[in-house]
């Protein structure tokens, strides 16, 4: 723990953007030697990529959206005192994707630089979001990982990134992350449901031809991340948060009882059928899910029992359990802006 005098003199303030398919997070936060102090902490559904798969653009309704979220967290950032330059706005999976990305940017830019710097929206490759998505979910885990090789799976609305590395202490005692093999893939709470989940509940065809795509793609990430070499498996993001809610029967939803906690593949799968299969009304009514995760929650529960199921396979029974963070991309954006980065 860093003296609050010391804190107050090394802190800088960041403000971290996570813009992804389906919402947009703003954590606002005083870094010192690699440790975030949170300030504020937000998340708004503004569903980006609302058709993107099918369109190949953003809708002028999600620009719109995502424009007035924007403005509400640019006047937070003013009123905390995050100098422009310590600005750092990150889009992922949608913002990959599409034809009018030079309208999104333009709008996000107008409404966060200053007269004395430019904040230039950043669309980063898979591979980059992967690391971060590493690094923000590894400056909190469980010292029981220690020295394990970690598998950390950010499971998005357009898009599933996985990365496997491994959690140790540097020189000076703290926990570090060195990320290692990590790919990216089109595979996501929204993409999905848009592209094969339509009816409400799910039928038996569309969950089983969801299901097959899933593993096509798990097939694929294989090649390229040695999934049999994990010790350990952490998920981050609001599925996978939210799964982690229902499985605990949560009255409410709180990130306390949630970041941490460690279920087994067995619960994971008890509580994705649950959802995937309720009704929309019914799953409206948990009272852990909000509101912009209801459509959607049902084949973002479907990726993360696959994909859990699998990497039980691939390593021969060794994983048998997952834990959920509930810091992931966000804080590894906020991380690298505090040192200057990006």
């Amino acid at each position: 723990m860093v003296e609050a005098g010391v804190a107050q003199a090394a802190a800088r303030r960041t403000a971290a953007i996570d813009c992804g398919t389906n919402s947009i997070r703003l954590l606002i936060a005083d870094v010192v030697d690699g440790v975030l102090t949170d300030v504020v902490r937000e998340m708004t559904v503004v569903r980006l990529g609302e058709g993107v798969d099918r369109t190949g653009e953003f809708s002028a309704a999600a620009l719109q959206r995502t424009f007035a979220a924007v403005d509400r967290y640019a006047e937070l950032i003013r009123h905390h005192g995050v100098a422009a330059q310590n600005i750092r706005f990150v889009a992922t999976s949608a913002s990959r994707d599409v034809e009018n990305r030079d309208e999104f940017v333009a709008g996000v830019s107008a409404r966060l630089s200053s007269e004395e710097h430019t904040v230039v929206p950043e669309v980063i490759p898979g591979s980059e979001e992967a690391e971060l998505s590493f690094s923000g979910a590894a400056a909190t885990l469980a010292t029981h990982l220690e020295g394990r090789r970690v598998l950390v799976v950010d499971l998005g609305g357009g898009s599933t990134e996985f990365v496997l590395g491994t959690i140790a202490r540097d020189d000076s005692g703290r926990l570090s992350a060195e990320a290692g093999p990590a790919l990216s893939t089109d595979m996501g709470c929204v993409r999905f449901t848009e592209r094969h989940l339509h009816s409400d509940p799910p039928t038996q065809e569309e969950i089983s031809a969801a299901r097959a795509e899933i593993r096509r793609f798990l097939e694929e990430v294989g090649r390229h991340v040695p999934l049999e070499q994990a010790e350990a498996v952490v998920g981050v993001a609001g599925t996978v948060t939210t799964i982690t809610a229902h499985a605990l029967g949560l009255e409410s939803y709180d990130p306390d009882r949630i970041d941490s906690t460690e279920l087994s593949i067995d619960d994971v799968r008890n509580a994705s059928l649950s959802l995937l299969h309720a009704p929309r009304d019914e799953r409206a009514q948990l009272p852990f899910m909000h509101p912009g995760r209801v459509d959607v929650i049902g084949s973002g529960a479907l990726i993360w029992s696959t994909v859990l199921e699998h990497i039980h396979e691939m390593t021969s029974g060794r994983v048998t359990a997952a834990a959920a963070s509930e810091h992931d991309i966000l804080d590894g954006i906020a991380l690298s802006a505090g040192k200057g980065e990006g």
